[in-house]
């Protein structure tokens, strides 16, 4: 059993003791020493003892400590001189003890020179607890692990990028959700657990990775491509984009006036032709950042700076561009959309198109889905084309569709069709195709797969554009 002196004066001190002899630890044995006031009278307080005796008095300290062996000390005492001259004669008398001092008054150096000693400043403890209060601030554990934020508590709004979604399709990469909380109830999740709007689930992870997931959990509409970031990406490869760059940069720009507050960033690799580097360089503004790498260092280091640097959330690309020189394994590991572009461009789409896949792909997709089409002014198409007419096993992916649309009041068309996907695909116009992204894929793989396997088939024709949606395969 544990030995501990409470040195107690104030109405803190009384809030203390009440407080420990109505959450009693058995393996506990308290002392409470106070000499002005008196503590409150406490029912089946077995383990908590009283006594009166002045902590200013070293012998009467000395006697103390020579009747008990002590392991930790709490200094609650509403007079700061007397604070001072506690801990002074205790440290006097044990130099290693551990100390626990609250601090009721504006002075930094209050128990500052000692060793093993924690202070407890009382102002900033309330005006943490305040702040927890405000909205859009996470709640994170202040007394547990490193206490810097690595245990968030985060509460799920309607319309978030995680409800209605499996614990199974949302990527969590340094970081975890570790419990939901619903209807005062604990849940310990599976990836079969589904999020719902009011929960609140508690997250481990990184700081800044936490931080970064409570701004998607709480992003709204207006936002894209938040939450994979705030910024756009451009990335070009002279020995490809040469001939189409100038296309390409001007449908970037649309892209960008189409968001609210984004930075468009061009980055140029093997930069061959220095005419058109100037016609670019002529285009640059306060909207415009324009990088270009003379070979100085590796692409893929440049790459890694740029999208820290600038909070990218979507990489803009030609297809021959992002399938090269294992660009597409990259930009998945960062986990970023990308904008892959197409024959038509961007200005001439008006509808945005997913075709069915797996349960878990098409939720981890969803949102994204609705706030493309949100953001872009786009019908949404949920594509069921099933050569075999399998329609049956696809209900729970249109009702959680269906909950989406009214969430987002976006408007959403089904069709289903008993009909090969790749042909009917192929056949529409104006449209903008919205797929998961797993850092699989082959651009040349065509005509292995032509007739089965629909994902395949996304980088192999230039016909439409195309956002593709970060999935963890460690999650099929």
């Amino acid at each position: 059993m544990k030995q501990i002196l409470i040195l107690a004066e104030g109405e803190i001190a009384k809030h203390f003791v009440i407080r420990i002899s109505k959450k009693r630890v058995a393996q506990n044995q308290y002392h409470v020493v106070s000499y002005k006031s008196d503590m409150p009278e406490l029912k089946n307080s077995q383990n908590i003892m009283f006594s009166k005796a002045d902590p200013t008095s070293f012998s009467r300290m000395s006697n103390l400590f020579d009747n008990a062996k002590y392991s930790q000390v709490f200094i609650i005492l509403d007079v700061a001189d007397d604070v001072k001259q506690a801990i002074k004669n205790i440290r006097t008398i044990d130099e290693r003890i551990r100390i626990v001092l609250v601090n009721q008054w504006e002075d930094k150096r209050l128990g500052k020179g000692y060793n093993n000693v924690t202070v407890l400043d009382i102002f900033d403890l309330i005006a943490t607890h305040i702040y927890d209060h405000l909205p859009n601030v996470p709640v994170i554990a202040k007394n547990v692990g490193l206490g810097e934020g690595e245990i968030m508590e985060m509460r799920i709004p309607f319309g978030s990028a995680y409800a209605f979604r499996h614990i199974g399709s949302i990527v969590q990469k340094k970081w975890k959700i570790t419990a939901i909380y619903r209807d005062g109830k604990q849940i310990i999740p599976t990836s079969a657990t589904m999020i719902k709007p009011n929960d609140n689930i508690i997250a481990i992870g990184r700081p800044l990775v936490l931080d970064s997931v409570y701004r998607g959990v709480n992003s709204h509409k207006g936002l894209f491509p938040e939450p994979f970031g705030k910024n756009i990406y451009l990335f070009f490869d002279f020995n490809e984009d040469r001939k189409n760059a100038l296309r390409y940069i001007e449908e970037a720009r649309y892209f960008a006036s189409k968001l609210e507050n984004k930075q468009l960033i061009v980055r140029i690799v093997n930069p061959t032709d220095f005419l058109l580097i100037e016609k670019l360089k002529e285009m640059q503004d306060d909207k415009l950042i324009l990088s270009i790498s003379y070979g100085v260092k590796e692409e893929k280091y440049y790459i890694v700076e740029d999208i820290q640097k600038y909070d990218v959330g979507i990489v803009l690309a030609s297809v021959e561009t992002f399938s090269k020189k294992g660009r597409m394994q990259r930009f998945y590991e960062f986990k970023k959309l990308v904008y892959i572009f197409g024959d038509t461009s961007l200005e001439y789409i008006n509808s945005c198109v997913v075709t069915m896949n797996d349960k878990e792909k098409m939720e981890s997709i969803s949102s994204s889905a609705f706030d493309v089409a949100e953001t872009f002014k786009f019908k949404l198409v949920l594509c069921d084309y099933d050569p075999e007419g399998d329609f049956e096993n696809k209900k729970m992916i249109i009702e959680h569709y269906e909950a989406l649309s009214h969430i987002f009041n976006t408007e959403l068309d089904i069709e289903q069709k008993i009909a090969n996907p790749i042909r009917e695909i192929s056949g529409m116009k104006n449209i903008l195709q919205v797929a998961p992204f797993d850092g699989k894929w082959q651009a040349d793989s065509y005509f292995q797969f032509f007739a089965m396997k629909f994902s395949d088939y996304l980088l192999t024709k230039h016909k439409h554009p195309k956002i593709l949606v970060p999935y963890d395969i460690d999650d099929e």
